[in-house]
C-alpha cells in the first residue's frame, strides 16, 4: 500500500487560510498574538499537513462568511464586512483623546487619521475589507502615537516625518498581486507607525 502524499499547497490555499484567520480574528476567537503568529505561518506553510494544523481548533466555517463581500481582485482576502452601499469614512479626528478603528470596516482608498495630544490612535487593518488595491494611509500625530496595524506580510511603503517600520519581519510575503499599503505621515514631538501587532504600553 503506497504512503499518502503530503501535497504541496498554492498561494491561493494560503490566501484562503489568511482568511479564514482574519474571520476568525474579527470574532474574537485570536488574540493579537496568535493571530500574528498563525498568519506568519500560514505564508509560510509548504504543505497541506503543514498548513491544516494551523487551525485545527477553529470552526470550518464562520457563520458570517456567507455574508461578506467577495475581495475581487484584492489578494489575500481582507473583505470582512457585510455589503453596505454605505461609503466608507474618509477621516478620524482625536483632539486631546484616543481613538481606535479597528475590527470588520470598509477602509477607503485614501483614508486620513489627525491625532493631537492625548493617548493617539490606532487604525487596525488586520481583519479590514481594503475596498482599493492600494490603500493610502494619511497621518498626521502631534505630541502622540499613530499606530497603524497591518497584517503580517502585507506590502507596505511609508514615507514622512517621524514615520518608522517597527516590523523586524519580512515584508511582501503576500502575491504581488495582493493588495498594498501607503502609508504617508507627519509627526511633531510624537510617531507615525507601523506594525502587526499594538505597541505595548508603556
Amino acid at each position: 500500500m503506497s504512503e499518502e502524499v503530503d501535497l504541496r499547497v498554492s498561494d491561493r490555499e494560503r490566501e484562503e487560510m489568511v482568511t479564514r484567520l482574519q474571520v476568525a480574528f474579527a470574532e474574537g476567537r485570536l488574540d493579537d498574538e496568535e493571530f500574528d503568529t498563525r498568519v506568519r505561518s500560514a505564508l509560510a506553510a509548504k504543505t497541506r499537513s503543514q498548513l491544516d494544523a494551523i487551525a485545527t481548533d477553529l470552526p470550518a466555517e464562520s457563520v458570517r462568511t456567507s455574508a461578506l463581500v467577495p475581495a475581487t481582485s484584492l489578494t489575500p482576502a481582507t473583505s470582512l464586512t457585510p455589503a453596505s452601499t454605505h461609503k466608507p469614512g474618509k477621516l478620524s479626528l482625536a483632539y486631546k483623546t484616543s481613538l481606535r478603528r479597528g475590527g470588520r470596516w470598509r477602509v477607503p482608498a485614501k483614508f486620513t487619521a489627525v491625532s493631537y495630544k492625548g493617548g493617539g490612535t490606532v487604525i487596525d487593518l488586520r481583519a479590514a475589507e481594503l475596498t482599493s488595491a492600494v490603500t493610502t494611509i494619511r497621518a498626521v500625530a502631534y505630541k502622540c502615537r499613530v499606530q497603524v496595524l497591518v497584517p503580517p506580510g502585507m506590502r507596505v511603503e511609508f514615507s514622512g516625518i517621524g514615520v518608522t517600520n517597527a516590523e523586524d519581519a519580512a515584508s511582501d510575503a503576500w502575491p504581488a498581486d495582493g493588495p498594498a499599503v501607503h502609508v504617508r505621515g507627519i509627526a511633531y514631538k510624537g510617531l507615525v507607525e507601523i506594525r502587526t501587532m499594538p505597541a505595548s504600553a508603556n
